[in-house]
């Protein structure tokens, strides 16, 4: 059976300005869900609330039917930024420092942080100073230290923004390789294209809702929405 998440008339406000509107959806393990939109649609809000970082004004978060509060949604879920931070330390140190914390023995730490950049094809690069890696590099790293957290649910925002097309090629394929049953996988995207090679559904968000919902095939030739065949076709605007 896999892993369901659902999200229940989910609202956050900022002042006067709802950033997400009752949002509803429901997604399963074993897929990659796409977020697309213009900036300022509520992606990178939505992202931050299904991740516990903000709390949600209106509605409900809930994992096969158990609903979730801020504490247990920071436990399984991890959100990858867009612009990753790296400690001033090697690359093997910057995945090891949250296991340190957790209190794991030296050996298992040894033995998790090889899995994990092993995953992301970064092995030999466990000596290297992390800041001193490229930036397609430190997204890797990024994506190994969330691994290392064995979310439920992996959150993605904007994953290879600035990143050559051979350093985005590479942080797809390990994305799409990281899909499970255990897992959902939603990343939030301004690359249409990138929506269409990464993802098993599509939801298109506008002015804070879920406008669009499609399998990729279905979004690009035959979207319902307006809104979505002119985002689609370049002519929605900020």
């Amino acid at each position: 059976m896999s892993l369901k998440l659902q999200l229940n008339n989910v609202s956050k406000r900022y002042g006067n300005t709802k950033a997400i509107d009752s949002i509803s959806f429901d997604a399963e393990g074993n897929n990659i869900i796409a977020l697309l939109g213009v900036n300022g649609s509520g992606k990178t809000t939505l992202l931050r609330t299904i991740a516990g970082l903000e709390r949600a004004d209106e509605g409900s978060l809930s994992i096969n039917n158990e609903e979730l509060g801020l504490p247990e949604l920071r436990k399984i879920a991890t959100l990858v930024f867009q612009r990753t931070v790296m400690f001033s330390r090697s690359v093997y140190d910057n995945l090891a420092f949250g296991l340190r914390i957790r209190g794991l023995e030296k050996e298992k730490i040894a033995g998790e942080v090889s899995k994990a950049l092993e995953a992301v094809g970064l092995r030999d690069l466990d000596r290297r100073k992390a800041k001193k890696t490229s930036g397609g590099e430190q997204q890797r790293i990024a994506l190994a230290r969330a691994f290392l957290l064995n979310p439920k649910i992996l959150l993605l925002d904007e994953p290879t923004a600035n990143l050559d097309v051979s350093s985005a090629k590479i942080v797809e394929e390990i994305i799409k390789n990281r899909r499970t049953k255990d897992c959902v996988i939603i990343l939030a995207t301004h690359n249409l294209h990138q929506a269409k090679r990464l993802a098993d559904e599509i939801f298109h968000i506008h002015e804070g809702r879920i406008l669009e919902r499609a399998t990729p095939a279905e979004f690009f030739t035959n979207p319902r929405n307006e809104n979505t065949k002119r985002f689609i076709n370049g002519e929605l605007q900020f």
